[in-house]
């Protein structure tokens, strides 16, 4: 069975949404489904289909945040001697080659990933890239764009 890494802090987020669709979400459906059957005839009730396909969704994603929570490999990098090499749930602070312009990201696991919060997922091309290197390595990244040189400035453990 294949692991999932994930930060304590993405695991934490999981639990929340889970912990919160199951005593809030399904309780909140199945009211919502009892009284659309109280409206009568359930073949043309348009309240019951709805109520029903939202119960759907959250049983599905209940299902899906338990499964992920029981394959997930909580990796706290706080507890990683601090060695300038980059790892699995660090924080990378880039310098572009070209035009000096610094980037930082930190590295997480895919369902943490938000690009507009420069949080990247550990599988992709840019975090496959810098795992492994160290601090004033230079690392070239091929990005859509092109290929892109970047400098390994700092990497802290947050």
């Amino acid at each position: 069975m294949n692991r999932v890494p994930m930060t304590v802090q993405g695991e934490q987020a999981l639990r929340e949404e889970l912990e919160r669709l199951k005593k809030v979400d399904r309780p909140e459906i199945t009211q919502a489904i009892a009284e659309a059957r109280e409206h009568g005839d359930l073949k043309e009730n348009a309240e019951y289909h709805a109520a029903r396909e939202q119960q759907s969704f959250a049983e599905g994603r209940i299902q899906e945040l338990e499964h992920k929570l029981s394959h997930a490999q909580i990796i706290d990098v706080t507890t990683i001697p601090l060695t300038g090499k980059v790892v699995f749930g660090v924080t990378v602070t880039l310098i572009d080659v070209e035009d000096d312009r610094t980037v930082t990201y930190r590295i997480v696991g895919e369902d943490e990933a938000d690009a507009k919060a420069n949080l990247i997922s550990v599988n992709s091309p840019i975090a496959r890239a810098l795992v492994g290197k160290m601090e004033g390595d230079e690392v070239t990244v091929n990005a859509p764009g092109g290929d892109v040189t970047y400098e390994i400035d700092t990497v802290e453990h947050l």
